[in-house]
């Protein structure tokens, strides 16, 4: 399969990040490092990693 995305966190509190907490995550492709990492506040990446398990959206 080869399906991999690689996770970093970036800053941390006081830094500036997008949630209240300054830390921002980001995620890549590992396959295709050459495209710039999609960034995501801690919070939206918890959310959206607890949503994996969770129903469908539709």
């Amino acid at each position: 399969m080869n399906n991999c995305v690689e996770t970093a966190r970036l800053g941390g509190p006081g830094s500036g990040g997008a949630d209240s907490g300054g830390t921002l995550l980001a995620v890549r492709d590992s396959k295709d490092v050459d495209r710039p990492p999609l960034r995501f506040s801690a919070t939206a990446w918890t959310t959206f990693v607890a949503g994996l398990d969770g129903p469908q959206v539709s």
